[in-house]
Parts: C-alpha cells; sequence; structure tokens
C-alpha cells in the first residue's frame, strides 16, 4: 500500500498539468473560433456590399436599355402613325374628290349625331 501513495501523489501532480495544459487549448481554440466568425462576418459583409454594388450596376444598364427600347418603340410609332396619317389623308383626299356628294352626306350625318349625344 505504501508503493501506491506516491503513484497518487504524482498523479495528482500529472492531472493538475494536463488540466492546466487543457485549459490553454481550449482558450486558444475560442479565440481561433472568434477570430474565424469575426473574419467569415467581415467576408459576408463585403461579399454584400459587392453584390449590391453590382445589382446597382445592372439596375443602371436594365434601366438605359429600357429607355433605348422606348425611345426606339417612340420613333417607330411615330414613323407607322406619319406614314398611316399621309396614307389616310391622301386616300380621304382621293375619296373627297371622286365623290364630293357622299362625302357631304356622311359630314351632315355625322353632325347630327354628335349633336344628338350632346344633348343628353
Amino acid at each position: 500500500m505504501t508503493t501506491d501513495a506516491p503513484l497518487d501523489a504524482t498523479q495528482g501532480v500529472v492531472d493538475d498539468e494536463t488540466n492546466t495544459r487543457l485549459d490553454k487549448e481550449m482558450r486558444a481554440v475560442r479565440n481561433a473560433i472568434g477570430s474565424l466568425s469575426q473574419q467569415i462576418s467581415d467576408a459576408a459583409s463585403d461579399l454584400g456590399a459587392v453584390a449590391r454594388t453590382q445589382a446597382k450596376r445592372g439596375l443602371r444598364n436594365a434601366r438605359a436599355n429600357v429607355d433605348s427600347v422606348a425611345a426606339d418603340a417612340s420613333d417607330r410609332i411615330s414613323a407607322a402613325a406619319d406614314a398611316a396619317a399621309s396614307s389616310v389623308g391622301g386616300t380621304l383626299q382621293e375619296v373627297i374628290v371622286e365623290r364630293p356628294l357622299s362625302t357631304v352626306a356622311l359630314a351632315l350625318g355625322l353632325g347630327f349625331l354628335i349633336g344628338v349625344t350632346w344633348r343628353r
């Protein structure tokens, strides 16, 4: 039994040293995890800023494209309306010259309808 007592005392010293070493290692791991968390947070923030910048740039480009398409469509509609107006104008002029009495009768009929509608 006397041989067990010195081993118990030595074992207690070894356990204390092991616990101290494990505590130091756990603190180091906690610090490393905290540092890693901060780095991940910073990276996510930077990624969000880059994504926001890219989204703004994409929105500006889309807006410019929409403006360009709208201007082009407006020009085409204007050209088509001008062509239609000149075509209708030319056709209307031909009809008035060819059938003046029918044109006058049509104008009187439309005037009468508009007048009756306005009275009500």
